[in-house]
């Protein structure tokens, strides 16, 4: 059975960051209703050396936009990192997934045994073939980022559960 990158890719990534975006909403409304500066909730880590939600929406971002856009083999466009709120954060992430549509199967089939370019700092990058990328660099980094900012919510007394973290059944 030959693996469709496509299907492996696109919906998996749209579904992680539509479901971000639930949770994102429920703790802007948890803010509103409890008479918390939201600012705090974005602003908050789990730990004083990790990143803030708001850092952890923008790589989760960035991880898709990217990850996506190498194996098509183009540029994904850049955004700056300058959310500071649930509506901008919100955005961003509208933006990803209206960048992740404009896909087709046709630009990402195949690209499973394709090389890809990944930089890893300092002017130095590592190649990887499309498969191990997705699989292997890709979703852990999403799913981490994502889940981290889940957590962040959850930390803080925001009411999300893990139907909200995993989403509508489809």
């Amino acid at each position: 059975m030959t693996v469709s990158m496509y299907r492996s890719s696109v919906p998996v990534l749209m579904r992680s960051l539509t479901n971000l975006i639930a949770f994102l909403e429920i703790g802007a409304a948890h803010a509103e209703a409890n008479g918390i500066d939201p600012t705090v909730l974005v602003n908050s880590r789990l730990y004083p050396d990790m990143f803030p939600l708001s850092k952890q929406v923008q790589i989760a971002s960035d991880i898709s936009r990217r990850g996506v856009a190498r194996l098509a083999g183009i540029e994904a466009p850049s955004m700056e990192d300058t959310e500071t709120t649930f509506p901008e954060l919100i955005e961003r992430r509208n933006q990803t997934l209206a960048f992740l549509k404009t896909f087709t199967p046709e630009q990402l089939n195949d690209s499973e045994g394709k090389e890809v370019e990944l930089p890893i700092g300092k002017g130095q990058t590592m190649m990887m073939k499309g498969w191990p990328f997705l699989t292997f660099f890709v979703f852990p980094n999403v799913y981490f980022h994502v889940t981290t900012a889940y957590d962040i919510l959850r930390h803080n007394g925001v009411p999300v559960g893990k139907r909200d973290f995993l989403g509508a059944p489809e």
